[in-house]
């Protein structure tokens, strides 16, 4: 098999089956692990023996074929004995006590390389019958065949197609062809003519069983009919010492394979930009940007108005409430919040109508980002979402309190204008104090005082209604930049705002979900290596 080693795909199971637990069903977890853990047991045992267990049920003469096969009697036939109730392994060759010993196989036969059977490292094992009446006998059996390197299904003639043999035992072991031959034994028992239709026919049932390649044969223990054969199978296949490796990798194959397709289709266009801006609109609703924006602007054209208007009546417009310090958002604004958590604006609870919005674009975001996971996946990302909406407001108004809105920054033409603005009221001044001390001395009959002029304006005048005229238009420019001014102010901090709302959403919504995802893709990914 094409692909990572065993040891390679048996950690990449493991790590898939870590990622999903709690999401995978419990009983493949399950499986899965005593997979892994078999897997890793029998690499640790010998690699110079090959397990053969021989499988079959009662009357199917399976312990006759294993006394064949050995060439001696190793198990006792059932004309002697109802059924095959414990099992029993011959040897041929040392050192397999420890993986008799992992395989729980007390009787054993051990037995000399040579004669019939050459190959040193084969186990043969004759099992249970796997359809005893004996609950016991046929947990044995199915333990012994989970374990057994190469499986031999002995059938006879008369029950080759029960119903039980292929849903219960061959069917479960799609994926393992290449470690499964199924022997139809006792052929002596059928005309010659028979014997080929019945074959192609099991054959039929093992291809329907998903066994595609596993080998069928004919034999008969009791003439010895293509035993020969099958000793040399099984003699090959010791020699080759690769049916172990063959058998875990069709077990770490054949879960990696349920794992992905309990994880689904891959997971694909999961960063909707379309759903985060829904849930970031939300938000924003329900945290009162738009309010907080408003105000930023209101606050801007009260604050240009404070700078650039004309001195003598800038303190009317100070005694308007300043909107932002209203929401309690001034303050803050103006030093560093090093805190926010500890901070909380006057900002009007969120409404009913605004926390449903907040509500349905989570669900929203959790609909779409979910879409096409199975079902223990989604739950669980609907879970993650749901378990953090209560902790949302208070994010939201932590968010809102520690953006900057910029209200403390004074552009430079504020401070330009002022300047001008106090220059005109100067200039003013002067041409109204100059009129007024020409006004003084003509009536105390004074001399007059000498009177510059431009044109035919006194300079007096001139400079009186010189800065009145500035001063008009120093307001009206001002008033226009102020406003002009108040909207970038405002459209900044709507950005900032978006942005902080937006962070909100990404770590009580979408980083639960993301997270989720990832570890969809961690386990699917992992499985996948596993599998292929």
């Amino acid at each position: 098999m094409a692909g990572p080693g065993l040891a390679s795909r048996t950690s990449a199971l493991e790590t898939a089956l870590g990622a999903g637990d709690g999401r995978l069903p419990d009983a493949l977890v399950a499986r899965g692990r005593e997979v892994v853990e078999r897997a890793r047991a029998r690499a640790a045992l010998s690699a110079e023996h090959t397990v053969v267990a021989v499988a079959g049920s009662t009357g199917s003469g399976k312990s006759s074929l294993v006394n064949a096969v050995a060439g001696v009697e190793v198990a006792t036939p059932g004309t002697r004995r109802p059924t095959t109730a414990t099992a029993r392994a011959a040897v041929w060759g040392p050192g397999a006590d420890a993986l008799l010993d992992w395989l729980d196989v007390r009787d054993r036969v051990a037995l000399e390389p040579t004669g019939l059977v050459e190959t040193p490292g084969l186990v043969l094992l004759d099992l249970p019958d796997h359809d005893s009446v004996v609950t016991e006998h046929r947990t044995r059996a199915e333990a012994l065949v989970e374990r057994a390197d190469l499986l031999v299904w002995v059938v006879d003639p008369q029950k080759y197609a029960d119903a039980a043999l292929h849903e219960r035992y061959l069917r479960t072991l799609v994926g393992h062809d290449a470690v499964v031959v199924v022997v139809l034994n006792q052929v002596d028992r059928l005309d010659p003519a028979e014997v080929g239709a019945v074959r192609d026919d099991l054959a039929r049932l093992v291809r329907e069983d998903g066994l595609t390649e596993a080998r069928v044969v004919t034999a008969s223990a009791r003439t010895g009919a293509g035993v020969d054969e099958l000793r040399d199978l099984l003699a090959d296949v010791a020699r080759r010492r690769s049916a172990a490796t063959a058998r875990l990798l069709a077990d770490v194959v054949s879960v990696a394979h349920e794992v992905v397709a309990a994880c689904g289709e891959p997971v694909r266009d999961r960063e909707s930009k379309a759903a985060r801006a829904r849930l970031v609109d939300g938000l924003e609703t329900a945290a009162g940007v738009r309010t907080v924006v408003d105000a930023v602007r209101a606050s801007a054209v009260r604050d240009a108005r404070a700078s650039t208007g004309w001195p003598l009546t800038r303190w009317v417009g100070r005694l308007r409430p300043d909107p932002l310090r209203r929401l309690g958002l001034r303050t803050v604004d103006e030093q560093a919040v090093h805190r926010p958590d500890l901070v909380a604006s006057s900002m009007p609870p969120p409404t009913a109508s605004a926390l449903a919005d907040v509500r349905l674009a989570v669900r929203e975001c959790v609909r779409t980002l979910s879409a096409g996971l199975p079902e223990p996946w989604a739950n669980a990302v609907a879970a993650h979402a749901a378990s953090s909406a209560d902790e949302v407001p208070g994010a939201l108004d932590q968010a809102v309190v520690s953006t900057r809105l910029g209200a403390a920054r004074v552009p430079l033409w504020w401070r330009v204008v002022n300047v001008l603005q106090w220059v005109v009221l100067a200039v003013g001044a002067a041409g109204l104090a100059w009129l007024g001390a020409i006004a003084v001395a003509g009536y105390l009959q004074l001399p007059d005082l000498p009177v510059p002029r431009w044109g035919d304006l006194p300079v007096p005048t001139a400079l009186a209604l010189g800065a009145l005229v500035a001063g008009i238009l120093l307001a009206l420019v001002s008033r226009a930049l102020a406003s002009i001014g108040a909207r970038h102010r405002a459209t900044q901090a709507r950005r900032r705002l978006r942005e902080a709302v937006g962070r909100v959403g990404d770590e009580f919504v979408r980083l639960p979900i993301d997270g989720e995802l990832a570890r969809l893709a961690r386990c699917r990914t992992a499985a996948l290596i596993a599998a292929t």
